[in-house]
């Protein structure tokens, strides 16, 4: 599955948008310009379906910084996806999945005001409850359809105000079986963002080990998966290694993983000049950023939407091919979304084709364009992306 359009409301700066990603993702612009709440975005949708959304508003301040300008009263999230069969018909049997949270008053408390699953060619022709609705909840009301199409009502004391119905309907009893795969799909995005190397960060420190096999979003479980992955991963060693050795040259041998005391490993770098490895402790934050994204796009198992906030933050430019590489390959797996204000990282993705997505700010909301068509070939065939966002063309084409 994959997004094939994504229509915000009322959330910060992206007061009403559209996108239509594709594989491979660049959302470019200035600092302000709304790349980062994008992101938000799309936390918010992979928390939800997890029945976390109560603590992400928590940790986000409440509602009131969450909403345009402080004043709105909805954020209004919908995603048009591909069939969960990938052997199904993308124009008969695309799904859409729909979120609406309302403020409640001028606090910071919010309900979920409207949420609606179901066939994205039923919701074109206006027509509701059908068959091909699979599950809608209103402040009074909230139905899951089984698969004979029996609208099964909740009681309203069971659904809580601020929690989807899609978090609660996905369990191993479920009485729909789409329900399930689409739960796990959302839940399953990672937003990579905030990854710590100060002296004191987890990743600097040895690890308890443990079979770990998923990047956190903060990147603190990178020892333990790098651990799990490298060790009993041929593919995974071999990829790793690859990268190591186009970003510092062939004196990179190898990640060893020594024990340390209490059921713990360290990770250590050996170089072939060197008898003694090289710790974690000792490593610059752009080699750790290094290996943290390339365990994120390497990974045998990725998840099915990933997302990197400004990859190129702490990285030398000579790495920036290699990243752009990785990612290029991971999106043959996984949705990838990147977002940054890199030419270099631009130039890096020119040989790909990815499709790029301008963010403006403007009169106090942001805006998307994605750059395409006849137009963007044009340029292409004489600059790369970086040269074109440097001069500001590649701008200009939205």
């Amino acid at each position: 599955m994959k997004i094939l359009e994504l229509n915000i409301e009322g959330f910060r700066s992206l007061k009403s948008v559209s996108w239509k990603p594709g594989d491979l993702n660049l959302v470019i612009g200035p600092n302000g310009s709304g790349k980062s709440n994008l992101l938000k975005v799309l936390e918010m949708l992979s928390v939800s379906s997890r029945g976390k959304l109560a603590e992400q508003v928590v940790r986000e301040g409440g509602m009131e910084p969450l909403v345009w300008d402080g004043t709105a009263q909805q954020v209004k999230i919908s995603i048009h996806c591909s069939p969960i069969d990938a052997n199904r018909s993308i124009e008969r049997d695309s799904l859409k999945y729909e979120l609406i949270l309302s403020r409640l008053g001028v606090s910071s408390a919010y309900r979920i005001e409207h949420e609606i699953f179901g066939n994205y060619n039923k919701f074109l022709e206006g027509k509701k409850p059908s068959p091909l609705i699979i599950l809608e909840r209103t402040p009074t009301n909230a139905v899951v359809f089984d698969d004979q199409q029996q609208g099964l009502t909740a009681p309203n004391e069971a659904v809580p105000q601020e929690e989807s119905l899609l978090s609660l309907s996905a369990g191993p009893y479920t009485a729909n079986r789409l329900i399930p795969p689409f739960q796990n799909w959302l839940s399953s995005w990672t937003i990579y963002h905030d990854f710590q190397t100060h002296r004191e960060a987890p990743v600097r420190q040895p690890a308890l080990a443990r079979t770990e096999r998923q990047i956190a979003q903060d990147g603190s479980n990178l020892v333990q998966v790098l651990h799990t992955l490298y060790t009993t991963s041929r593919d995974f060693k071999r990829d790793l290694n690859l990268a190591m050795k186009a970003a510092f040259g062939e004196d990179f041998e190898e990640l060893v993983f020594p024990p340390d005391v209490d059921q713990r490993v360290q990770l250590k770098l050996s170089w072939k000049p060197l008898k003694r490895s090289q710790s974690t402790a000792d490593l610059s934050d752009g080699t750790l950023r290094f290996l943290y994204l390339i365990a994120i796009l390497a990974n045998p198992n990725p998840p099915p939407l990933i997302a990197i906030d400004e990859p190129e933050t702490g990285l030398h430019p000579s790495m920036l091919p290699v990243f752009a590489e990785y990612a290029r390959n991971a999106s043959i797996r996984s949705q990838i979304i990147i977002t940054t204000h890199s030419a270099e990282l631009l130039d890096a993705f020119s040989e790909y084709e990815p499709t790029v997505t301008s963010a403006k700010w403007a009169d106090g909301q942001t805006s998307f364009a994605v750059l395409a068509g006849a137009s963007l070939q044009y340029w292409l065939k004489e600059y790369t992306l970086g040269k074109l966002y440097r001069s500001g063309e590649l701008e200009e084409l939205s």
